[in-house]
């Protein structure tokens, strides 16, 4: 069972999803793309949190970073696992929003359509290498700036230097790769203070798609053992991350999968009230 209705720009938005406390848009990549569209000609302000196991997990531990969640515009799939958990709840549309896939998808269109990219995050020297291998795809794309802030917590002025770099580069979207949590907390905190219309947190996709480092093969993805992929291509330091969140996630799924079986309802009880959104995907106060 899924509800939708027509927002006042013509887009189709849909309930949100309660995977275990954070509210996933049951969506498709083109839906994606029709809202960031729609947010860069209407020039409002809004971030996006793509989000798998590790960012419902991280939620979980931290309700400040919930909150972040629960009030971005947007909350795409980026795991297999909480495409499954979805449909399992009644949300037979939805599909994987991945972080490389979407970022892929927004380059092609901007190089038409003429919209403005700023890259910020990624390792030294990583930003530099993504606009080169995006600009050798589409040499018509416009990237307006990038910044590699350092793996530190930056002092009041650093950041508004940063501000101020990113504001006069007036991009239309900006990429933040700095992880989870620390590009959620990023685009929270930095919401109207940013002009940009839109901030979307890929994470890892800077280094994928600059050629860094290597992505799982399709058959994994599609199978939800990306994870693995990743785990044995860097043990060292992601054995703790997936050493919790692996075990965690899969027992608290299956508890909340029993509890819905114990207590069945006539819509999914994982779908969120369409009052409590905005037309362009916001909580409302």
């Amino acid at each position: 069972m899924e509800s939708r209705q027509l927002n006042f720009a013509g887009s189709i938005h849909y309930d949100r999803v309660d995977i275990l406390g954070v509210g996933v848009s049951p969506i498709t990549l083109d839906d994606a793309v029709a809202m960031i569209e729609h947010w860069i000609s209407s020039c409002s302000r809004n971030y996006v949190c793509i989000t798998g196991v590790h960012g419902v997990m991280e939620s979980r531990r931290n309700e400040h970073l919930r909150r972040i969640h629960n009030d971005a515009g947007m909350v795409t799939p980026d795991g297999m696992p909480l495409v499954w958990l979805s449909r399992l709840f009644g949300n037979d549309r939805i599909e994987r929003v991945y972080g490389p896939d979407l970022m892929r998808t927004m380059t092609a269109i901007s190089s038409l359509r003429g919209y403005r990219q700023f890259y910020y995050g990624g390792a030294e020297g990583v930003a530099e290498q993504l606009k080169r291998a995006m600009v050798a795809e589409h040499p018509e794309l416009n990237v307006t700036g990038l910044l590699s802030p350092p793996f530190r917590e930056l002092t009041a002025e650093e950041d508004e230097t940063i501000i101020a770099a990113i504001n006069a580069a007036r991009p239309d979207i900006v990429w933040v790769g700095l992880s989870t949590p620390k590009q959620e907390l990023w685009m929270a905190s930095h919401l109207g203070r940013i002009e940009a219309p839109v901030m979307i947190g890929v994470g890892a996709a800077f280094d994928f798609l600059a050629g860094t480092k290597r992505q799982a093969p399709l058959w994994m993805q599609r199978h939800g053992l990306e994870w693995l992929f990743r785990l044995c291509s860097e043990p060292r330091r992601l054995w703790r991350r997936y050493a919790y969140i692996v075990p965690g996630f899969t027992f608290l799924a299956a508890s909340e999968i029993l509890r819905r079986a114990m207590r069945p309802s006539h819509r999914p009880r994982g779908t969120w009230n369409m009052d409590r959104w905005k037309p362009d995907g916001r909580t409302k106060d």
